[in-house]
C-alpha cells in the first residue's frame, strides 16, 4: 500500500490510500496516523479511490485511527469509496462511523463548516 499525505488549510490533512488496506498495511498506516496526531494534525481526509481491497485488520486500524483523532478533538473523513470498499462498510455498520464523501472538496467544506 502507498500512503501520501497532503497539508491543507485549518489543520486539515488529507491521506491518499493506495491499493490494499490489510493487516500487512495496517501498521503502516496507523504509525502514519499517530505521526500526524503528534503534530497537531487530527483533522484528516481519507481519499481511498485507489483502496481495492479492505480487510478485517484494516477496518480495525481504520476504528482504532478514528478513536485517536477524536481523543485529540479531531475527526475522520473518507472520501471516494470504491462500491466493493462501501459494500464492506456497509455490511461492517462503519458508515453509521465514518462520515463519508464523494469529493475532497465537500469533505473539505464539512471541516471548515464544523464548529
Amino acid at each position: 500500500m502507498a500512503l501520501n499525505i497532503q497539508h491543507l488549510e485549518s489543520g486539515i490533512s488529507v491521506v491518499v490510500l493506495e491499493g490494499r488496506l490489510d493487516s500487512a498495511q495496517a501498521k503502516e498506516f496507523i504509525g502514519l496516523v499517530n505521526a500526524a496526531a503528534d503534530q497537531n494534525r487530527v483533522k484528516l481526509i481519507l481519499d481511498m479511490a485507489q483502496v481495492d481491497f479492505v480487510d478485517s485488520s484494516g477496518l480495525g486500524s481504520l476504528v482504532v485511527a478514528h478513536k485517536q483523532v477524536n481523543n485529540r478533538g479531531g475527526d475522520i473523513k473518507i472520501i471516494s469509496l470504491r462500491p466493493e470498499v462501501r459494500t464492506i462498510f456497509e455490511l461492517t455498520r462503519l458508515h453509521r462511523i465514518f462520515d463519508i464523501f464523494e469529493t475532497l472538496d465537500i469533505a473539505r467544506n464539512q471541516f471548515l463548516c464544523d464548529p
